[in-house]
């Protein structure tokens, strides 16, 4: 009941089915299945539906709060020592390209400064993530920038910022790179993912129609595509991307876009200054990466 809950308030947060599942990384369907399972083991109906708009009912509100407290309980289980500010457990979020880098560099600093903390990583794509900071099931996470605007519950540290370049094989590296994109096969970075959504629109505002022909949200495995002459791809240049011999990489120019990737965390934490010191260890960890 806990997943229906978590998806319950976030259709009263975001006003409708649809909202909620592009904030949660559900489709409408699955958010309508998910409050249809809710109000059956509850025994009542959340919303008044008309059509195919649904509004909060009496009930349903009256189970707002009540759905807020059971889920803030459920957050507190795993750190029943977290009056003790000198232990607990640290719930972190990371999407893959950070989690062999930044995340190293960030808890190795911290576990010197708090060697009490256990911190627990869940990998996930950035949209995910936000909703389980979002959601509470998450302390912070490091993630892509979102392509919207955050709720006034959440805050975004800045950490660093990737250039997107174009990936070809060796041989076609003299090339012009909007010839190349034109003409080339395309493995595209997963539209689905905040970053391949920049790439996505950065296509279209170049009015480039590229031939896709594999979509991966997997940067490494892209790299490796390109290299076994599947096609080119747009990626971000982040700092733990092993680019082979057989690969180059093309400069976009004065085209250049940008991924950003930081921290989302809640503007009021359950505990606030563990969660204070691991952003400060991870504001630090851009500092020792090569080449930035």
């Amino acid at each position: 009941m806990l997943r229906e809950l978590k998806t319950f308030l976030a259709v009263v947060h975001h006003g409708t089915f649809a909202r909620a599942g592009a904030h949660t990384g559900l489709t409408q369907s699955a958010v309508s299945a998910q409050i249809h399972r809710l109000e059956d083991e509850l025994g009542f109906a959340l919303f008044d539906r008309t059509g195919r708009s649904a509004t909060l009912n009496a009930a349903g509100k009256r189970t707002v709060e009540i759905a807020q407290e059971m889920l803030a309980v459920y957050a507190r289980l795993a750190t029943q020592d977290a009056t003790n500010e000198s232990a607990g457990l640290l719930r972190i979020g990371a999407i893959g390209s950070v989690q062999s880098a930044l995340l190293v560099g960030a808890i190795q600093a911290f576990r010197t400064t708090s060697p009490g903390w256990r911190i627990r990583v869940t990998p996930g794509v950035s949209l995910n993530l936000l909703a389980q900071v979002d959601s509470g099931e998450l302390d912070l996470a490091v993630i892509i920038k979102p392509p919207f605007a955050l709720p006034p519950e959440l805050k975004w540290h800045l950490l660093v910022s990737e250039p997107f370049v174009l990936l070809v094989p060796r041989k076609l590296a003299k090339e012009p790179w909007r010839e190349l994109l034109t003409r080339e096969p395309l493995i595209r970075y997963d539209r689905n993912s905040f970053g391949g959504r920049l790439v996505d629109r950065f296509l279209k505002r170049k009015r480039i129609s590229a031939d896709d022909v594999v979509e991966s949200d997997e940067l490494q495995g892209i790299v490796a595509l390109v290299a076994a002459g599947v096609g080119v791809a747009i990626v971000p240049q982040a700092a733990t991307l092993h680019i082979p011999a057989s690969v180059k990489t093309l400069n976009l120019g004065d085209d250049t876009f940008y991924r950003e990737v930081g921290i989302v965390e809640r503007t009021t934490p359950p505990r606030q200054s563990a969660a204070e010191q691991f952003v400060a260890c991870l504001r630090a960890a851009p500092a020792s990466l090569p080449g930035l």
